[in-house]
């Protein structure tokens, strides 16, 4: 009984951290209120280390949009393949050499306010190399950006070709559920996703943008915490098929390097309330194994109907929220429990690495985590 109360718990714990994600759609503005003199008012600024993969899918989604923004910037961060080369190719593409960063930066935080510091649309636009826009997407960013005000998020809809990819889907539930951007009562939102942020540049220079985060691991909730401080509305929505991404191509190890680097260092800007609601869902999801072996051992056959009961319930569940999130395959959910395991695993040694390690590895280099960087955001 105090098992099945588990998975009760959590499962309407999931349906109130995870009931829909809004997509992006045009504003009632239109999308053409950041227009101007037959282009997009706005910067795209590409933060890019090792992308030569990722870069032209992306490149060739911005060049293909009608309105064009007014300018594309690649920064390259000192990319050890052919990156600078790759983004030189397009023609409307402005490349920037990165400069070694500075003391204290983390190798993204500075290629984004190096992108920043020459760009000069009224709107910039923070796109990851492995993002790619459907048509008229950016319109709908750049136009919802100015609608809304403040910072404005997008998930996009994962792409996932490759068994272990797959893996990705707790973290990604769990990274919305972190926000409350899709929760049943869809209430303030904390948080970010740094694949595609924008803002204005007005905002972004009063708060230091990139350089008020400079030490951040996890910049993009280090600055959705800065516009939420000054007074400022943060939101987040999906990309749908607008706007999508592939995680992790590379293999399995950078799919664990990147989420270790992420995960527990993002978890402590979630609300504790919602802590607690989240490791609920991921308790719960861990039940059905438990009951499963527990049956085996007694041969108690209302065990088994409870485990049967409780894994096809969490299940389904899962499956209603991975259909939002990307193009995760049936089994996914049908083994969440065995999937679930992974995701504490992966969860145990990000806390490992960001909390008693204070180091992180990610794109060929170790990153020092400072308690600086904690203070500035309110950990």
């Amino acid at each position: 009984m105090t098992a099945l109360a588990l998975v009760v718990a959590g499962w309407i714990g999931g349906w109130v951290l995870f009931w829909r994600l809004p997509r992006l759609t045009a504003p009632e503005t239109g999308s053409g209120s950041g227009r101007r003199s037959g282009h997009l008012d706005c910067s795209v600024i590409v933060p890019a280390r090792n992308e030569e993969r990722s870069l032209p899918t992306l490149l060739r989604s911005l060049e293909a949009q009608l309105p064009p923004p007014r300018e594309i910037i690649v920064v390259d961060d000192r990319s050890e393949d052919s990156t600078r080369s790759v983004a030189a190719c397009f023609p409307r593409v402005t490349v920037l050499a990165g400069e070694p960063a500075p003391p204290g930066w983390t190798g993204k935080s500075w290629a984004c306010w190096q992108g920043a510091r020459v760009a000069c649309g009224r709107v910039l636009v923070f796109v990851d190399a492995d993002v790619s826009f459907g048509p008229g997407a950016l319109a709908r960013v750049v136009a919802s950006c100015e609608a809304r005000g403040g910072l404005f998020s997008i998930v996009p809809y994962h792409r996932v070709l490759r068994a272990y990819e797959q893996l990705s889907a707790p973290f990604s539930v769990v990274a919305v559920m972190g926000t409350g951007a899709a929760g049943l009562a869809r209430g303030q939102v904390h948080g970010a996703f740094g694949p595609c942020l924008a803002c204005s540049r007005a905002d972004y220079v009063a708060l230091d943008g990139h350089r008020g985060v400079r030490s951040e691991i996890v910049e993009d909730v280090a600055l959705a915490a800065r516009f939420e401080t000054a007074g400022l509305p943060v939101d987040v929505v999906g990309g749908g098929r607008l706007l999508s991404y592939r995680m992790y191509p590379s293999g399995p190890g950078q799919l664990v390097e990147g989420w270790s680097k992420n995960m527990a260092a993002g978890a402590r800007s979630v609300p504790w309330g919602r802590r607690l609601l989240i490791a609920a869902w991921v308790g719960a999801s861990l039940v059905p194994l438990q009951l499963l072996v527990q049956a085996a051992q007694t041969g108690s056959a209302a065990t088994t109907v409870a485990a049967v009961a409780a894994w096809a319930g969490l299940a389904i569940q899962q499956r209603v929220m991975l259909a939002q999130l990307g193009s995760f395959r049936w089994w996914v959910p049908a083994l969440h429990p065995l999937v679930t395991l992974f995701f504490v695993a992966v969860f145990v040694r990000s806390a490992w690495l960001t909390l008693v390690r204070r180091r992180v590895r990610w794109r060929g280099r170790d990153v020092p985590i400072s308690a600086r960087g904690e203070r500035q955001v309110g950990y």
